[in-house]
């Protein structure tokens, strides 16, 4: 008998490539409203924003700002930044999520791997963290609907990973048993030590090195030299390099 039946996934920089995703629509953007030009170099106004976006994400998700400050400050404080000033920030934000949501690059091996786990029987749903509007789209234009019933996004939910309101309300929604379901994700702080705190096991996506575990951990992994720790919460800890590693965990 398996572990597992409810297999819960992130969606960005999990199995959508939110890295080149986000930089393709950003750069196609600012070339639609005449702004692209004015850069010195979009190398490094990327790198800036991205800085920007995720402090302020950071803060959004600890419930300091909310939504409207999000989307104006992550484009009017790193466009200022590089004297480029009095815009619709609100505009810039709107076109870039429609854009966004247009962007289809997925993490080598995510259709298979997904069409492998859906064959073998088991309940696949989404929690993101992210915007109504653009999430759902992401989802269609990725061709990624079939394999997921529900998805659970956490504008719509009110809270967002790592809050367990969240887990806790998509464990309700699918009838899911913690002690029979996963959470595979990227972010350390957000989907990993989420589920830890609520108590439900994770599979932690390395990227290959990109997305980052604290010393500590990965001090722990070689020493032990395995691919799972167990939590002082008593719940498992996976660790795999990319997508197609969860064919080896379930």
């Amino acid at each position: 008998m398996r572990k597992y039946e409810f297999l819960f996934f992130d969606l960005d920089n999990t199995l959508w490539d939110f890295s080149a995703n986000s930089r393709e629509a950003l750069k196609q953007t600012l070339e639609k409203l005449g702004l692209y030009s004015r850069l010195n170099s979009f190398d490094a106004f990327f790198k800036y924003y991205e800085e920007i976006n995720e402090s302020l994400w950071a803060e959004y998700r600890a419930k300091k700002i909310n939504k409207q400050t999000l989307i104006v400050e992550r484009f009017s404080r790193s466009l200022e930044a590089f004297e480029i000033d009095g815009q619709d920030w609100e505009g810039i934000n709107r076109l870039y999520l429609e854009l966004m949501a247009l962007q289809t690059r997925l993490f080598p091996g995510t259709r298979e791997t997904l069409a492998y786990l859906k064959k073998k029987g088991y309940q696949m749903h989404i929690i993101t963290n992210g915007f109504y509007e653009v999430q759902h789209a992401k989802l269609i234009n990725c061709g990624l609907t079939d394999f997921f019933s529900k998805v659970f996004i956490s504008e719509e939910i009110k809270t967002t990973k790592p809050h367990r309101e969240i887990f806790e309300h998509a464990l309700k929604s699918t009838n899911a048993k913690k002690q029979k379901s996963i959470m595979i994700g990227d972010s350390w702080e957000t989907d990993i030590e989420g589920a830890m705190a609520f108590g439900m096991d994770q599979v932690m996506n390395l990227n290959n090195g990109d997305n980052k575990i604290p010393e500590t951990i990965k001090t722990s992994l070689s020493l032990v030299d395995s691919m799972f720790l167990t939590s002082r919460q008593h719940t498992k800890t996976f660790f795999i390099n990319e997508i197609r590693g969860l064919a080896s965990i379930l």
